[in-house]
């Protein structure tokens, strides 16, 4: 797997630019405020062809740049229909507005546990509801590498204060995380990776919540 991490924007967001070495296949995971010429500029210099952008949830955070990045790259743009409102009607979420964000229009819907792929890497897709209602997970198994969107951070999880999130249901996604293999690879929106098993307290975060 080739995988560039590209952190832009004023939530200093991680947007994942990810590669099949054999095909050169690529696929961008998330697209925060301003990420599209840097996107661009890191698919050309490893010769990526970019075929799909896949959304890990759509707080303006993750998804300012996806109409940009869209429309410079033809390209499909996947979300689950739970957070599908939000990518169309940006705001509606019921979070404050500090830029102007372009609505996109969506292309596929994802699924818990449909299997799609780059090139020849394939990945999972895991519905984690907590941090939004669509929240979802990318499990790519044979590479041992999971891109966790908001759902889980090193050392923390994602913000349960605003108003679409759900905490009840944050509570069994983390669970359904922490059932992952222990060296599994995080790659979260913020900040740097961790594994599963370096955050072992996933599969009983509402006790220490209390």
């Amino acid at each position: 797997m080739i995988l560039e991490v590209i952190c832009t924007g004023p939530a200093d967001t991680n947007a994942y630019l990810i590669g099949c070495e054999k095909t050169k296949k690529a696929a961008l995971i998330d697209a925060p405020f301003d990420c599209t010429e840097m996107v661009s500029k890191r698919a050309q210099a490893l010769s990526l062809d970019l075929t799909a952008l896949y959304l890990t949830h759509t707080h303006w955070d993750h998804t300012a740049d996806a109409h940009a990045i869209k429309e410079k790259f033809h390209i499909p743009v996947y979300v689950h229909p739970e957070d599908l409102g939000n990518l169309e009607k940006p705001g509606s979420d019921g979070l404050p507005m500090y830029f102007k964000i372009q609505p996109a229009q969506h292309d596929f819907l994802l699924k818990n546990g449909e299997i799609l792929s780059v090139g020849e890497l394939l990945f999972e897709v895991i519905h984690t509801p907590g941090h939004t209602p669509g929240g979802v997970c990318f499990y790519f198994k044979e590479e041992k590498v999971l891109f966790s969107g908001d759902t889980l951070f090193r050392g923390t999880i994602g913000n349960l204060s605003f108003p679409t999130a759900r905490p009840a249901l944050m509570w069994e996604s983390l669970k359904t995380l922490a059932l992952l293999p222990p060296e599994t690879r995080v790659y979260p929106g913020h900040g740097g990776p961790t594994t599963i098993g370096q955050e072992g307290w996933i599969a009983h975060a509402e006790q220490i919540s209390e």
